[in-house]
């Protein structure tokens, strides 16, 4: 792997095969020696579920943990003879960049602005863990085209399988990223389609994915982008009736009842988003033996 996983560009599809066969193992057996001797660096903000799935994870490998509360530019190199990686929530993925390039450490985007690779990755692995591989799948994230969604358009197209986009005009996904994941699914021979309507981008899908409309740090944003997204873009049993009979929904969590998604669908029984938040756990332990390693 490279030095790194900042984003869904910096692995490969064999090495996301072989972190799936690890997250397994780790899943079956979650207890182990992996990470002894290892020292791992945490900053974090506000993620509770990624912050404390981490936690827990290099805990359950008997690794060494110790918090950061803030990083500045001559943090990196000092903590080269400290730690053996550093784990980083922050709003500004470019901030991350520049860390990574100036440490020797191992540097992994726990979420910015731009990339949660992280999430995406025990994402697919839920998938694959649901359906058996996935040929033949299409997955549809409807609403904010934010960093969760950047994510899922790398990931899916590495892994082959199909994704649409539904998102209203101004709030697409970062076009970089589009084109990127454009470029993979030619090698991988998927699909990617962005479009703003929600009810066609469905037909067929057997995930259907949805995030926030309103992110951690735009809550200021909030009354003017309910009013652009509701009710077009919430995902509601109407909606999901449209997709196919085996359709299953997924959400990164928290997630805003009411707002992007109904009771009836994220409580109801194709809702597999409590499965999801389990297999982070599982996931990161598995990018971090591979990493490590």
């Amino acid at each position: 792997m490279r030095k790194d996983f900042l984003s869904f560009d910096d692995i490969s599809r064999s090495e996301i095969s072989e972190i799936f066969e690890l997250t397994r193992q780790l899943k079956e057996k979650p207890f182990g020696n992996q990470l002894s001797h290892k020292v791992l660096a945490l900053l974090f903000k506000k993620s509770f579920i990624t912050r404390i799935s981490f936690e827990i994870g290099i805990k359950q490998l008997n690794g060494i943990i110790f918090h950061l509360n803030g990083f500045g530019q001559s943090k990196g190199q000092i903590l080269d003879r400290y730690a053996d990686a550093i784990i980083i929530e922050t709003p500004s993925h470019k901030k991350l960049e520049k860390i990574a390039s100036r440490t020797d450490a191992h540097v992994i985007n726990a979420k910015s602005d731009l990339a949660h690779p992280c999430q995406i990755l025990s994402d697919l692995f839920t998938i694959k863990e649901k359906f058996g591989s996935f040929s033949g799948l299409k997955l549809v994230y409807v609403g904010d085209g934010n960093n969760i969604c950047n994510s899922l358009l790398l990931g899916c197209a590495k892994v082959g399988m199909d994704i649409s986009v539904a998102c209203p005009k101004g709030f697409e996904p970062n076009k970089d990223i589009a084109k990127l994941a454009k470029d993979y699914a030619k090698v991988t021979r998927s699909k990617v389609v962005i479009t703003t309507e929600p009810k066609a981008a469905v037909k067929d899908a057997k995930i259907i994915y949805n995030d926030t409309f309103i992110s951690m740090d735009d809550e200021k944003e909030k009354a003017k982008k309910l009013k652009i997204f509701l009710p077009k873009y919430q995902v509601t049993n109407k909606l999901f009736k449209l997709a196919a009979p085996d359709a299953v929904y997924m959400h990164c969590l928290p997630a805003h009842r009411g707002e992007e998604v109904t009771p009836e669908v994220i409580d109801g029984p194709r809702s597999i988003v409590f499965d999801q938040a389990e297999n982070r756990l599982h996931a990161q332990k598995a990018l971090l033996v591979k990493m490590m390693s």
